[in-house]
């Protein structure tokens, strides 16, 4: 088990982090990497407590990560992702956070290749709308829930994770107006600039919902800029087959994705819609997980189990360049100066 204790915790939160700490910290396997740095699972040698270590290169302005550690630090729940600690070591920051021993929600379906079903994806969201009823109580806005940033501990618990485009309203509650978060999951309010709030957070719920369910958000098919302009337009997204739900899970997608922001329940609310009405039995969900851990040793490693089949990925990127040139033919001329990143990648746009 990684998930660390009550006691380990807080030995973790009064531990006086410095440049020295790095030396404290075993490393157990890497968990990602990317142009920004990497994450790696390690073990603070001193408490014995298992955690998350992600270290970002220091090259430049670090406005962004500063504020993103702020926020994680006002955070004290059980469904958000815990924040231990950071130092600064070798050129890079280290931020020091609990670990999810089941990695993420995306994760756990893409390892088992399967979606999942109304009563797992029950139990997932309603430990999310926990963590979004206390980040919206604390006036902020997390701007980017898919199941990618949806990570699953040990014991079965879903927490909410990366607020690398998060943002604290104002005494005012002035709306924020940036476009921001990742292009399938953003709400028309954002989209189109008009203003946005906490409000946001509930329509991502939605689409999570319909990733956890069909396999992947509405408009996948299509390039991220054209869902992008497809959203604010395009009728209230539901399920492919909403006749395989539940009216009660049909019902709660709804209410998620009404497009005027102002008409949709707050967190507190949809935590009492039919939908969540039912206790789940949180053994569904480490079921999953087991199944999980399973497929991760079959593979070797978790990065092994992650890795797309190469057949499969082949097929991918022959489909893919056959839209895009599809796309590029009906939009010829057309110059929206944006970089060519993995669609399902977090973006901002300021104007």
């Amino acid at each position: 088990m990684t998930t660390p204790t009550r006691v380990q915790i807080q030995q973790m939160q009064k531990v006086p982090w410095n440049g020295e700490c790095y030396k404290d910290f075993k490393t157990v396997e890497s968990l990602g990497e990317g142009s920004y740095g990497s994450v790696f699972h390690a073990i603070h040698v001193p408490t014995g407590t298992h955690a998350a270590v992600k270290t970002v290169k220091i090259d430049g302005d670090t406005t962004d990560i500063e504020k993103e550690i702020e926020l994680m630090k006002q955070c004290n729940t059980d469904y958000i992702v815990r924040f231990f600690g950071h130092f600064f070591h070798d050129n890079s920051l280290w931020i020091v956070m609990e670990i999810c021993g089941a990695g993420s929600v995306s994760d756990i379906m893409h390892i088992l290749n399967a979606t999942l079903d109304e009563r797992e994806i029950q139990i997932i969201l309603k430990d999310v709308l926990h963590g979004l009823s206390y980040l919206h109580q604390m006036k902020m806005i997390h701007r980017d829930i898919k199941a990618a940033n949806i990570l699953v501990s040990d014991d079965g618990v879903s927490k909410l994770a990366d607020f690398g485009v998060s943002t604290k309203m104002g005494a005012t509650n002035k709306l924020q107006k940036t476009m921001i978060g990742t292009p399938y999951w953003m709400p028309p309010e954002i989209i189109l600039e008009t203003g946005h709030n906490q409000l946001a957070d509930i329509w991502s719920v939605g689409i999570t919902a319909i990733e956890m369910f069909d396999g992947r958000p509405p408009h996948a098919e299509l390039h991220a800029m054209r869902a992008i302009f497809m959203i604010p337009n395009a009728p209230p997204p539901k399920l492919m087959t909403p006749d395989d739900a539940t009216p009660a899970f049909n019902q709660f997608i709804a209410l998620c994705c009404i497009k005027d922001y102002k008409k949709r329940p707050p967190a507190l609310e949809m935590l009492k819609c039919e939908f969540m009405k039912p206790n789940g039995n949180r053994k569904r969900i480490t079921d999953l997980i087991e199944k999980e851990m399973e497929g991760i040793k079959e593979a070797g490693s978790r990065k092994a189990a992650l890795e797309p089949d190469e057949e499969d990925d082949e097929e991918g990127d022959e489909e893919e360049n056959d839209e895009e040139e599809d796309e590029e033919d009906e939009e010829s001329g057309d110059e929206d100066g944006t970089d060519e990143s993995d669609d399902d990648q977090t973006m901002v746009i300021k104007k």
